[in-house]
């Protein structure tokens, strides 16, 4: 029985080309852009670190060993700061590589995030797990995924995240139609429709990159045929799991209100810079101060 297992394993999918930023990604993968100064992808580490989760596995892809070496030690580096008194960033880089324990595992062939998922299947094992998608950058003083982890438990099924947009950018997203549960602050998911058009949406409620899944989810994925676009899609099979019903069935939303970026879209990941850089306490009063004369200007 899986119901009442505790979540310890996160699977981070870093596979993508990040073709929306080329050239800058030409010969760095997307994860690693700063936002500030950290990449992208150390924030979703963070936070699946402070839900709990202590066992994550990143799936990758061809060039992405910068991310190993990222959350690796860097012995010559870590002595020529420490030699030269610069404690703070030595601090910095033994915090990216003691983190939590990271496992890599490569996707190969790039068949979609339903793929991605199924690739982690022999290293996730009979456990419910969650899912962090590289390119949603959820605030660090929000508790989105630890809120998700406790529906899970409760319900034992699977849970993923839903925000509000714009019904005119609904066919960018997932989309999900929803009954209220009574007393609770989750959503049982009736349907869900990988990027609808804007007359088929059920609703304005799209899926961002946070799962909490039941491993039930590997079974379905193994026959779930590709979709749009020609990949085995995640929204597929957890469309199968909503209307499934005993062990692992059923699908649950948590509509997330929060600050949340996706750093694979260029507006949104200078937002997050700048709303990130704003609320240090080195430097952003004075980067407020000039924002502020900027627009004036």
């Amino acid at each position: 029985m899986t119901l009442g297992k505790t979540v310890k394993k996160a699977v981070i999918p870093a596979a993508g080309l990040g073709t929306r930023f080329l050239p800058a990604t030409k010969a760095m993968p997307k994860e690693m852009l700063p936002v500030v100064d950290q990449p992208a992808i150390q924030y979703v580490v963070e936070e699946a670190v402070k839900a709990g989760l202590d066992d994550l596995l990143m799936i990758t892809g061809r060039s992405k060993r910068a991310l190993e070496d990222h959350f690796d030690r860097a012995p010559a580096l870590e002595r020529t700061l420490e030699l030269k008194g610069d404690l703070e960033r030595l601090e910095a880089v033994q915090h990216a590589s003691s983190l939590a324990p990271l496992h890599y595992l490569r996707q190969g062939d790039p068949k979609g995030l339903g793929h991605a998922v199924l690739c982690a299947r022999q290293h996730v094992g009979d456990e419910p797990f969650a899912v962090l998608l590289g390119d949603d950058l959820i605030d660090a003083q929000e508790d989105l995924l630890s809120i998700m982890i406790d529906v899970q438990a409760k319900t034992g099924g699977s849970v993923i995240a839903l925000i509000e947009v714009d019904p005119s950018q609904i066919s960018a997203y997932g989309c999900a139609d929803i009954t209220a549960v009574d007393g609770e602050d989750y959503f049982q998911v009736n349907r869900l429709v990988e990027k609808p058009s804007v007359d088929e949406a059920p609703s304005n409620l799209a899926v961002i990159g946070r799962y909490v899944l039941h491993p039930a989810v590997f079974d379905v994925l193994e026959n779930t045929e590709p979709g749009r676009g020609g990949e085995i899609q995640l929204t597929d099979a957890l469309q199968t799991l909503a209307t499934t019903e005993g062990e692992g069935g059923g699908v649950y939303g948590v509509v997330f209100r929060g600050r949340r970026y996706d750093t694979g879209d260029k507006l949104s990941y200078i937002k997050a810079v700048i709303s990130i850089a704003s609320e240090r306490v080195d430097f952003g009063e004075e980067l407020k101060t000039w924002m502020k004369e900027f627009v004036n200007e």
